[in-house]
């Protein structure tokens, strides 16, 4: 019985694709290459197509006897998603749909679902947690509530269903050789390491008048490999028959901008170059998971620290400045 990644040579996708490979488990990743990796799954099997495509999600699911799915293919970038609303609710809602209609046709009825923190937008104080209000702030979140909801909806299908809200993912493989593609995201941690190669020339910190201890934004940082692990936790959850679940994943710690470049130049012995600018309308102050629930039901926590995220991105950037494509 074969897991189906959709999404799967994309950034968290491939990680969780190289776990689970690595724990023995048969896996197969489902991709169009428009924004993930071919060479991030190595010899991992990849079929090229779309997650919208019946026939083609069908011909995977009889040929590879798949038996669950972890759904992370989806577009991904806040800002774009408000300039495109329409491209991001037709791949990222329309598209879900569209998959599970052709799972369910296939007897797949375990799914988990690669969601995100942003569903709750500006929420009241941290640490968050499962009961917050979902106050979405951009098409890409809330088409991750949107998708939430839907598969909640399929309960009575016979569909399960863990959605895991996502903090802040970061870092690369120990390896050295799969991370982030700087090239494709505005995330904090790749930001700074494009400042430290010499890609940018500088790093801005926007605001440092928040009510936090230096000022600075507060948020959740969880390494790529430990976000891998909670995808693995989550299908072993349903395949014992857990019922469908939602699910922060955060190390329930806090870290500011300005800690961050500390650890940084701590971590690297270099110096990030770095200055205040305005704050960035709509940007909260301080949010960090509450991860009691993955912790008591999932037996899911955090592993590694702000200092493994960074020095294996550094890492990562460093044995490959140009990325998966040279």
């Amino acid at each position: 019985m074969t897991i189906l990644i959709t999404g799967g040579a994309g950034y968290i996708g491939s990680h969780t694709a190289r776990l689970l490979q690595e724990m023995g488990r048969d896996v197969v990743a489902l991709d169009t290459l428009e924004r993930g990796y071919r060479d991030a799954l190595d010899d991992i099997d990849l079929v090229e197509g779309d997650i919208a495509d019946p026939r083609v999600v069908g011909k995977v699911c009889r040929k590879y006897d798949v038996a669950s799915v972890i759904h992370f293919a989806a577009y991904k970038a806040v800002g774009e998603s408000v300039s495109e609303p329409l491209r991001y609710y037709k791949n990222n809602v329309s598209g879900s749909i569209s998959l599970v209609e052709t799972l369910l046709e296939h007897d797949v009825r375990q799914i988990v679902f690669s969601s995100s923190a942003a569903v709750y937008g500006t929420p009241d104080g941290s640490p968050v947690n499962e009961d917050a209000p979902l106050r979405p702030q951009s098409p890409y979140a809330q088409n991750k509530a949107d998708v939430e909801h839907f598969l909640a909806s399929c309960d009575p299908l016979g569909l399960r269903s863990v959605s895991l809200r996502y903090f802040n993912a970061a870092g690369a493989h120990e390896s050295g050789d799969m991370g982030e593609d700087w090239s494709a995201t505005a995330n904090l941690v790749p930001v700074v390491m494009k400042v430290l190669f010499g890609i940018e020339p500088m790093l801005e910190i926007f605001g440092d008048d928040y009510p936090t201890a230096d000022g600075s934004c507060i948020r959740d940082y969880v390494h790529v490999d430990d976000l891998a692990d909670a995808h693995v936790k989550a299908l072993d959850y349903l395949a014992s028959g857990g019922t469908s679940l939602v699910a922060n994943v955060g190390t329930g710690q806090g870290t500011s901008v300005k800690q961050l470049i500390a650890v940084t130049e701590s971590v690297t012995g270099r110096q990030l170059p770095h200055r205040v600018a305005g704050r960035r309308p709509g940007d909260p102050a301080a949010v960090f998971a509450d991860p009691t629930l993955i912790r008591a039901v999932l037996g899911w926590r955090a592993t590694r620290d702000l200092r493994e995220i960074i020095s294996s991105a550094y890492r990562w950037h460093e044995r490959h400045p140009d990325g998966y494509d040279r």
